[in-house]
């Protein structure tokens, strides 16, 4: 039998998998996929696909059972057991953040596990929930090899002063510099543009934009600059974090008397779309809404996505191409129209099936700029990470 490679995505509310057939060296097919989502809400929900994209499970979970992630990881992984018929070979886990020692996908050992588990603080929304599944599969498949494979790892070689802040040297020598994020994302995009646009030219800019967002300008198919720093909370305005923010507003905070925890919270749940609609997170919602603060909400989304991408070109001298991915990127024509418009000085033009499903070059003839969408595949990027460990061992 060909080897299994299970690939694990673990969200805030969600639990994404993929499972791989490894064919050959170089070839991995994959065969089951799926999500267990709106864990800890009231109506969690578990999917799962074949490889030709049949539904083989659509069903509500027991909140009760499904309180938290770890749970969540048990039941998908009892019901993995029950359905695969043959343990992984490798178990290939996205991991947020890899802080400066990891510049390459790394083989999760005790050691590693506490290095990661240190950068908890800096990304306190997805670092602890990336690490539990690796907990529940080692109970579970205590000889399975887990690769850890980082967002951070794409950026690492970034030039001095685009990975440096204007501050002290020992605060560098601590660890606090621009990290980057959404990694995995960029290297898919980049590999994707190699294959299927070799004519394209070398400067691209990437917008990730769903949930968390962040743009990174690609020079070459490298990485040479990035909306998001230190933590995931910096650039873009986001789902419910702020993006860019002036360090000074929070030490007005502090000086109002709130708390560590409570400035975290406003940060990381409380800002955004939601906080400045005061409705929803969800483009879906405040396209369909009425409400000022909802027009509000996404125009200032637009004025700050656009805003930093032109930002990215400095980088690259120039811009070849803008590609959009993610769910928003992906999906909303309205917001890749809104945010493209701003973007109109520098020769980009969006041509009439703009809006069309599962169009890829929406850029208009006269556009000197190519636009793109482009759907990510974190996944995929994760199975090739660990198929190359499991074929160095």
């Amino acid at each position: 039998m060909t080897p299994l490679l299970l690939v694990v995505n673990a969200g805030s509310s969600s639990l994404k998998f993929q499972v791989y057939d490894q064919a050959d060296a170089h070839t991995l097919a994959a065969t089951l996929g799926g999500q267990i989502s709106g864990i800890g809400t009231a109506h969690p929900r578990f999917r799962v696909r074949d490889d030709q994209h049949v539904r083989l499970v659509d069903r509500d979970l027991d909140p009760t059972a499904t309180p938290d992630l770890a749970h969540a990881q048990q039941q998908l992984i009892d019901w993995l057991g029950h359905h695969l018929d043959r343990e992984p070979a490798a178990v290939g886990h996205r991991i947020v953040h890899g802080g400066p020692w990891f510049q390459d996908s790394a083989v999760i050992t005790p050691g590693v596990l506490t290095r990661l588990e240190s950068l908890i603080p800096l990304a306190p929304l997805h670092q602890r929930n990336n690490l539990l599944p690796v907990q529940v599969i080692a109970q579970r498949w205590p000889n399975v090899v887990q690769v850890a494979c980082f967002d951070t790892a794409f950026h690492r070689d970034h030039a001095p002063e685009v990975e440096r802040f204007a501050l002290p040297d020992r605060f560098y020598q601590q660890g606090v510099r621009r990290y980057g994020f959404h990694g995995l994302s960029y290297q898919y995009i980049a590999e994707h543009l190699g294959r299927h646009y070799p004519d394209l030219g070398p400067r691209v800019v990437a917008a990730h934009l769903g949930s968390g967002t962040s743009a990174c300008a690609l020079l070459n198919g490298r990485s040479v600059e990035s909306t998001m720093g230190f933590t995931a909370l910096d650039g873009l305005p986001m789902g419910t974090r702020p993006g860019r923010l002036d360090p000074g507003v929070l030490l007005w905070m502090l000086e109002q008397g709130m708390s560590h925890d409570d400035i975290q919270h406003v940060l990381y749940f409380e800002s955004g779309l939601k906080g400045v609609s005061g409705l929803s997170a969800d483009v879906r919602d405040l396209l369909e809404s009425t409400a000022p603060q909802a027009r509000l909400a996404l125009n200032l989304f637009m004025y700050r996505t656009a805003e930093s991408l032109a930002g990215l070109c400095v980088a690259l001298n120039g811009l070849d191409a803008l590609v959009f991915t993610a769910g928003v990127g992906e999906n909303s024509g309205a917001i890749r129209a809104g945010i493209c418009r701003r973007l109109a000085w520098l020769g980009v033009r969006l041509n009439d099936s703009a809006n069309a499903r599962n169009a890829s070059d929406i850029s208009a003839p006269d556009s000197r700029v190519r636009v793109l969408v482009v759907p990510t595949n974190e996944e995929l990027v994760i199975a090739r990470q660990t198929l190359a460990h499991v074929l160095q061992a």
